[in-house]
């Protein structure tokens, strides 16, 4: 169809892309995380290239990546402490004053809705109401 040689020589590709407004950029990435509801996929060593188009920036990632679950994410503060005030930490104050006036319960019942609810506002007041 394009005629033989096996494709576009590189250099005309790019001189094209630039043509039509199209500048691809590769990027150092170390690290790339993709978090869905139920896993994190995590590229290690994988390449990435930024297009930009018409305004619009698209990204591509070439590699394999590994699968975790969302339960194996790192905890913010407490950091895996075994003690009952740990998780505690990672919930803020105005928070718990949100959930407490919400609700008209006490700022300890309101953090351990908090807690319970891992930091949704809405769940805690639902569940204090």
């Amino acid at each position: 169809m394009f005629g033989g040689g096996g494709g576009l020589n590189p250099r005309k590709m790019q001189q094209m892309m630039k043509q039509m407004g199209i500048d691809i950029e590769e990027i150092d990435a170390e690290e790339i995380v993709i978090r869905t509801g139920d896993e994190e996929l995590v590229f290690d060593d994988a390449e990435v290239q930024r297009m930009d188009a018409q305004g619009q920036a698209t990204y591509t990632i070439t590699g394999e990546p590994e699968t975790r679950s969302a339960d194996d994410e790192a905890i913010p503060l407490g950091e895996g402490d075994d003690d009952a005030e740990s998780g505690t930490d990672r919930i803020p104050d105005s928070d718990v004053d949100i959930v407490a006036q919400r609700t008209d319960a006490s700022p300890e019942e309101a953090r351990e809705a908090l807690d319970a609810e891992d930091g949704d506002l809405a769940a805690a007041v639902s569940r204090l109401e």
